[in-house]
């Protein structure tokens, strides 16, 4: 995405926000879920990525600005499914609507339906988002440090903190990490994307691995697309993979990502 479809995606989110109040019982049902997730057990994406081999969150993302419709028809559940099958160690599940045609109601359906952790990947920036999406069920939220000040980063993650959400913060290859490590973040990404051409660099992905410390869990994001590039990243220190478009694209996604994780 270039730096000015970064921009209009969040203009857009803002604007929604605006034109539509919350709802009057947002942090008592956001309080809600957060103990009915401890009832239940929490499915925690940091422990999820915290063994000792390579795992994969797999997203379902229907879509994307820079490359239209991922597959039609889209069936985030049966991806899901395919996923857990296949060994994935969690579920990425993108919602935002404008731009990548995706629906926040899906991580609802998706966390139904499978029993791993749920990635709720957004253009999350405000507080109000954040109880959002404890109340849709998501176990887990996307962060995105180029888009939050020391402030806002630092509220977003003490409220979902308080309410029982794991964070994935995610950075670009390109940017100082150091805001990331501060934050006391225990994920942190690296999105292998160039903003401005859309093009991946799993060189400077693999070369930011030492930047961040290794009490953090390191996941390295776009751009895989084969075993090689997965087990090269590991050596590098990465131990989680978010992998999308790869797996979205392929005939038989579950098997796409059996293929990944081939030692």
């Amino acid at each position: 995405m270039a730096e000015g479809i970064l921009e209009r995606i969040v203009e857009t989110v803002l604007l929604k926000l605006e034109e539509t109040p919350p709802r009057d019982d947002l942090e008592v049902l956001a309080e809600e879920a957060a103990l009915e997730r401890r009832r239940e057990g929490p499915r925690s994406l940091a422990a999820a990525l915290s063994g000792l081999g390579p795992a994969v969150i797999a997203e379902c993302k229907r879509a994307s600005p820079s490359a239209g419709f991922l597959r039609e028809p889209f069936d985030p559940v049966a991806l899901a499914r395919a996923y857990e099958a296949a060994g994935a160690a969690a579920v990425s599940v993108v919602t935002e609507p404008d731009f990548f045609r995706g629906d926040p109601a899906w991580i609802r359906r998706v966390r139904r339906a499978v029993s791993l952790p749920v990635l709720r990947k957004d253009f999350i920036v405000t507080r109000r988002q954040v109880l959002e999406s404890a109340v849709l069920g998501a176990d887990a939220i996307l962060l995105i440090q180029r888009l939050l000040d020391p402030g806002q980063l630092e509220e977003l993650l003490l409220t979902a903190r308080e309410l029982g959400l794991d964070v994935l913060l995610e950075i670009f290859a390109d940017e100082d990490p150091a805001p990331a490590v501060a934050s006391g973040a225990p994920v942190i990404g690296v999105n292998a994307r160039d903003l401005a051409t859309f093009a991946t660099d799993l060189d400077a992905v693999e070369a930011k691995a030492t930047a961040i410390p290794a009490d953090r869990i390191r996941v390295a994001e776009s751009g895989i697309r084969s075993a090689a590039d997965l087990r090269r990243l590991h050596r590098a220190g990465y131990g989680a993979f978010l992998v999308g478009e790869h797996l979205v694209r392929s005939p038989d996604p579950g098997a796409a990502l059996r293929e990944l994780l081939t030692p």
